[in-house]
């Protein structure tokens, strides 16, 4: 700390109102991340100054209660705390989250856990420290605390200052108490703890009061001992440590003086004197060191340090100021312009177009004008014509005022939410065919609606609640947008259906190939999830991530982000693509080759031999040099007389003549060289062409309408390349059975338009290539992204310039048409899934499958994942302020666990694997994956990792070997992880489990609680238990439906579940609940320690009393001495659910603000009701003998009920039901248990109101 410290700068903190005078400062504090300070007054306000200048930042009201008493940072915000509340906002002022509570009484400070930043602990002038949840926003533990807490800061313990004059020593875990160290005679004043060093500054009694002491007490927090104290005689008030240097601190007294002392050497004084007009209320120094703040009790506001190199922060990250007002743009006029793009300049004449309202009139809406159709069937009858009503309409409707923005545009679909609100009326239009001719007559220029760029929007309910299948109705699988390089779309496509390249994928996949970059595997993958989907929307995730991490694509500008657009158009990136991809997979093909087959087989099968002749211009030497390519790029003949066919055009592109300047080994010197490829032979399976129509002269050629032919013939003679099509070809494969035909499988086109229809890549492609029973027509299908929809060849082979052109072309031999080999799902290479493998880690939370137990079709296997976040969702603020999600967040797997579901070692994990995430992760999702920081690093982590390939592959092996995943909330698990799987191989315990008329799908945690009577996820999720907890409620399942009681029990679990808001209960909340209802009654109530719960008693007369002991709570009944105990475990002689709570007058698990709302009401109605009259003995009549039978099922389906274990209870409505029935004095009339369960009697009017009330 420098000698020439001084004071910078000064600002007065101004009131809570304009005409009041300003109040001392509550809470100071240095922001850790920004150059910011922090302050807080008496009426609860936030205020916080930016730089040494201490400019005003932001002001916001965060507390109404009371003052500012402390504050807390983290990366996303701050925390500031007042006596009765918590207050997380934005440093832009923005509130996050306001926490209150009703254990809130009179909190002073807080710290953060070892949690980090989510997680806070605050104490008081209370008797109870509470831990705080600031993700969630919710009190999660109350812990007993004997001494008031005024002050709290944390270094390796939680150092806690108390009113008594001690410091409390708390673990940071636990949140026990260590060690108690006697610091002062009376309250601290202060405390600061860093680098395991403690100091204290106090107050002491005297005769005349309290005073403050002369020393500041120093202790090592490592063994807790007393360390030689500073002397101060001006009184310590305030001390805080130097954050660089360990042995430096700064102490300050309430006029003004503060010292820099050191531990080490207390006999060095350097003084300073602070220029103050009243006492110091606050003091804080900066977490750099640099910078200290003073204070007083007159709202002034002082900065002191070096002025040339005073800062904050070591590493401050920029403020975000307020945004500055753009100039007014520059408004393009043209036709699609409004009018209201103009703006209004400020005027203060009346303008001409302010007609005044007597000029001014509302006419009619002008009639619509009646169809021809209608008027040829017209028949007049005096003077009124009538004509049949066609029925085109709604009801009562005149006409469609639906009205297309332009020719050839379809309003994009509604949300499934929104349809399941409005019904499924008819309003008389068929969507079905949304794309139909009813769009409008199309001019030649003019994009048709099912080229145009569709875009995935998202509704509150995220990419679930978009309906794909307005977009597609077919059963061919389409790929969603909104993923990095997802321009690859259409290319994908036209591999999948080109029936050579899909075998070789699918039957490489099958094999043990483990290369994290092979792209021939995440293609096979790829097929098979298409293949299985049968029209159901998919995503390319696994293959585009696999692509993006490969560092050849991104030098040859392969990805969509870093890659100008003006450089490079998305014709050129998709021709790209499309030469490396077919070298890679080529690549990949050899290190893996299927068994029986040559490793050369796939390249030779897609490489296009030939050999390039060059000669030299001066001495006519002549050099052949071998010249393959998987791809050939067509070159049009520029100065043509006539436009030749495609034929002649692809010969052209074959034995292409050039020119170049290159070295001559002969003449030793660089010479003008002739080019001229020559084609050997002809042996590839696939040809694949690029368009390269970009000149003007390629457009022309593809302008010609059915230029592009269905088939073409090829045949090598004589060391030249012929090329046939049309009626030459049929002639040719006569004479020469040489000939080798090759179809058309598909192209890739880019479709242009105007500003509003942005350029991008559609797949124009022939399905019936893959067609297993034999190809019987042509059927081509458009794939437009996730838009696929059955078009005519014609339009298919036809082009437009002005916006459809060609990039990709893709040919295949025509004797490979249907060949579709599946029989790689018999040769699929299972060792992945055993312990002896040695791609296989091991890990000690599993045991890997045996021999023995080989999964067969049918196997029952339990699953979960957990996830973590690798990018946060981008969401746009409108100007009215809605949000719309523009991209959500993109997850990916993290862990997974796969557990046995039948045999000896039921509910035993075989996969518990880790997954090594190279890509930055974003947020860990803690508390709802259970995944640390560290876990997915292979550097520092626990667990055994393995890459996402191998993780996929198990579950990809398990899919195809028929076994069925049992689960809870399986559709977005499987979605996340980029795989398929068919209805019939799920059982989704959120789907069992869900009455659709409720609307609502119930938590694995509450239905764990309901039917297992098991708390889980009470600390971090954990996927083995949330896996064999699905696979638990699954075995429920089955018993219920033995028992012929599922859809009764059912019912129950939403009408208890409904009480409790779904959520399991707290037991020791519901004691309390319990003990105060009996309390406010006054009738008695006892709390008893015994482990057998508490017990209640009633006289005659209709007293109530409640208990509470260690094992549960007891109520007694509110009428006629009826009673029931509740011992947690129990009611009489079946399991307690909330329901039992509620009825008894509390609400197990509530919160606060609930139990202030039941209790009074359950009081209320307690205190309404007479005493009831004595008990009389009752007669019931007996059944008739008819129905005796009938009642003795529906008892024994009862009894099955209650004895299928740890079910729900019949609702509490029927025990009021039975108790006012005993209060009766005429005979009532018979009614089966089992009836009750199976229609529960209507709610009382008290309770009626109870229930409203809790809603």
């Amino acid at each position: 700390m420098d000698v020439d410290w001084r004071e910078v700068s000064r600002v007065a903190i101004p009131g809570a109102l304009p005409h009041t005078p300003p109040t001392p400062l509550t809470a100071l504090a240095f922001d850790v991340h920004q150059d910011l300070i922090w302050t807080g007054n008496d009426f609860g306000r936030v205020t916080s100054f930016y730089g040494s200048e201490l400019q005003r930042y932001t002001s916001y009201r965060g507390h109404d209660e009371g003052p500012v008493r402390n504050f807390l940072f983290s990366d996303r915000g701050i925390v500031s705390l007042g006596p009765k509340s918590m207050h997380v906002s934005a440093r832009r002022g923005l509130a996050k989250a306001h926490i209150t509570s009703d254990r809130m009484f009179d909190l002073r400070c807080m710290s953060y856990t070892s949690k980090g930043t989510s997680e806070v602990i605050a104490g008081g002038i209370q008797r109870s420290l509470l831990t705080i949840n600031l993700d969630r926003g919710t009190v999660i533990n109350e812990l007993p605390s004997e001494d008031d807490i005024v002050l709290m800061r944390r270094d390796r313990v939680i150092c806690c200052g108390t009113a008594t004059g001690s410091v409390n020593i708390l673990d940071p875990n636990s949140f026990k108490i260590i060690k108690t160290i006697r610091a002062h005679g009376a309250h601290v004043s202060d405390i600061d703890a860093q680098n395991n060093v403690l100091l204290t500054c106090g107050y002491s009694p005297r005769q005349s009061g309290y005073v403050l002491d002369p020393l500041v007490n120093i202790y090592d927090l490592r063994t807790f001992r007393s360390l030689p104290p500073v002397p101060f005689p001006a009184g310590a008030a305030f001390c805080r440590m130097h954050p660089k240097m360990s042995t430096t601190g700064i102490v300050a007294s309430q006029t003004g003086q503060f010292q820099i002392i050191d531990i080490a050497n207390p006999n060095v004084v350097n003084l300073r004197q602070a220029n103050v007009g009243n006492y110091i209320s606050s003091l804080e120094l900066a977490p750099s060191g640099d910078a200290l703040a003073l204070a007083d009790a007159d709202a002034i506001l002082q900065l002191w340090g070096k002025p040339d190199k005073i800062r904050f922060t070591e590493i401050s990250n920029p403020v975000e100021w307020a945004s500055v007002p753009s100039p007014p743009p520059n408004v393009d006029l043209n036709e699609h312009t409004p009018l209201n793009a103009v703006g209004m300049p400020y005027y203060r004449e009346q303008l001409l177009s302010a007609w005044p309202s007597h000029m001014v009139f509302e006419v009619g809406k002008q009639a619509p004008k009646i169809d021809s159709d209608i008027l040829s069937k017209m028949k007049m009858h005096d003077f009124v014509g009538y004509a049949p009503n066609p029925r085109r309409t709604r009801r009562y409707q005149i006409e469609s005022t639906k009205v297309l923005e332009k020719p050839g545009q379809v309003q994009a679909p509604k949300f499934r939410s929104e349809k399941a609100r409005e019904g499924d009326f008819d309003d008389g239009t068929d969507e079905n065919a949304p794309w139909s001719a009813v769009t409008g007559e199309l001019r030649p220029f003019d994009v048709p609606a099912m080229y145009h760029k569709v875009e995935i929007k998202y509704s509150k309910f995220g990419v679930d609640d978009f309906d794909f299948e307005f977009y597609n109705k077919t059963k061919y699988s389409g790929l969603e947008t909104h993923i990095t390089n997802s321009y690859s779309n259409p290319l994908l496509q036209l591999l999948k259906f080109t029936p050579f390249v899909r075998n070789y994928a699918l039957h490489h996949t099958a094999r043990n190939c483990f290369s994290e970059t092979c792209l021939l595997c995440e293609l096979g993958f790829l097929f098979d999830m298409l293949d299985k989907a049968n029209g159901q929307n998919c995503q390319a995730t696994n293959f585009l991530r696999t692509f993006s991490s490969i560092s050849q694509a991104s030098a040859m500008g392969l990805f969509e982000e870093g890659t100008p657009r003006s450089n490079q158009s998305l014709s050129g990136m998709i021709q790209s693509l499309n030469r490396f991809l077919m070298e890679k997979i080529s690549t990949d093909f050899k290190s893996c080759p299927i068994e029986g087959r040559d490793e050369q087989t796939m390249e030779n099968a897609l490489i296009t031999s030939s050999m390039t002749c060059i000669k030299c211009s001066n001495c006519g030497t002549e050099t052949m040099r071998p010249s393959n390519s998987f791809v050939r790029e067509l070159a049009y003949p520029k100065k043509a007389k006539a436009l030749g066919s495609f034929s002649t055009v692809l010969k052209h592109s074959i034995e292409r003549d050039g020119q170049t300047r290159g070295w001559c080994d002969k003449c030793r010197r660089y010479l003008s060289l002739t080019t001229k490829k020559v084609v050997q032979e002809v042996q590839p399976k696939v040809l694949m062409f690029n368009a390269a129509a970009v000149s003007p002269e390629a457009k022309m050629y593809w302008a010609e309408k059915n230029w592009l032919p269905r088939e073409i013939g090829i045949v090598v003679q004589d060391k030249k390349f012929l090329c046939y099509q049309g009626p030459e070809l049929n002639k040719i494969k006569e004479r020469n059975p040489n000939v080798v035909v090759y179809e058309l499988v598909g192209l890739v086109a880019e479709v242009t338009g105007e500003q509003d229809n942005p350029p991008h890549l559609v797949g124009l492609i022939d399905v019936s290539f893959s067609n297993t029973e034999g190809r019987k027509e042509s059927n081509w299908h458009l794939f437009n992204d996730f838009l696929v929809r059955p078009v005519s060849q014609t339009e298919a082979m036809n082009f437009a310039p002005s916006w459809k052109l060609p990039s990709i072309l893709c040919f295949q031999q025509k004797t490979e048409t249907n060949v579709v080999d599946n029989s790689w799902k018999s040769n699929i290479d299972i060792s992945l899934l055993f312990r002896d493998h040695p791609m296989l880690p091991t890990s000690s939370t599993c045991r890997s499958l045996t021999v023995d137990e080989n999964p067969a079709p049918g196997t029952v296997v339990a699953i979960d994942a957990e996830f973590v976040a690798l990018q946060k969702e981008e969401i746009e603020v409108k100007a009215d302020g809605t949000r719309e999600t523009i991209r959500p967040s993109r997850l990916s797997l993290a862990r997974v666990s796969v557990l046995r579901g039948n045999g000896e070692g039921e509910g035993v994990p075989f996969i518990d694997d880790y997954i090594h995430t190279r890509e930055p992760v974003v947020d860990y999702l803690t508390l709802f994956s259970g995944i640390e920081p560290g876990d997915l690093d292979p550097m520092i982590s626990k667990h055994a990792l393995v890459s996402l390939k191998v993780a996929y592959k198990k579950l990809w092996i398990l899919l195809n070997l028929g076994c069925v995943f049992v689960g809870h909330g399986l559709l977005k698990d499987f979605r996340i992880i980029n795989i398929h799987v068919p209805r019939e191989q799920v059982i989704d315990t959120v789907d069992i489990y869900f009455k659709k008329a409720r609307q609502r799908k119930l938590s694995l945690r509450f239905l764990a609680y309901y039917f297992l009577r098991e708390n889980i996820q009470t600390g971090n999720h954990d996927s083995i238990e949330d896996a064999r907890t699905a696979l638990r409620l699954y075995k429920k399942y089955l018993e219920f439906e033995d028992a012929g009681v599922f859809e009764q029990m059912l019912f129950n679990v939403y009408q208890d579940g409904k009480l409790t808001n779904f959520k399991p209960p707290g037991e020791n909340e519901a004691a309390l609940a319990a003990a105060a209802a009996a309390a406010a009654e006054g009738k008695g109530a006892t709390i008893s320690s015994g482990s057998g719960g508490a017990s209640a008693g009633a006289s005659a007369s209709g007293g109530g009393g409640a208990g509470v002991g260690a094992g549960g709570l007891a109520t007694a009944a509110a009428s006629g001495g009826g009673m029931f105990g509740l011992d947690g475990m129990s009611v009489g002689s079946r399991p307690m659910t909330p329901a039992d709570a509620v009825g008894a007058g509390m609400v197990a698990g509530a919160k606060s603000p609930v139990q202030q709302v039941v209790q009074p009401l359950f009081k209320q109605q307690l205190m309404a009701s007479p005493p009831p009259p004595p008990p009389q003995p009752q007669i019931l009549p007996q059944p008739q003998s008819h129905h005796h039978h009938h009642h003795h099922h529906q008892y024994h389906q009862q009894h099955q009920l209650h004895q299928l274990g740890h079910q729900s209870p019949p609702p509490v409505q029927q025990q009021q039901q039975q108790q006012q029935q005993q209060q009766q004095t005429t005979p009532v009339q018979h009614r089966s248990f089992a009836k009750v369960m199976a229609s529960p009697p209507p709610a009382s009017p008290q309770k009626r109101s109870m229930q409203g009330r809790w809603r």
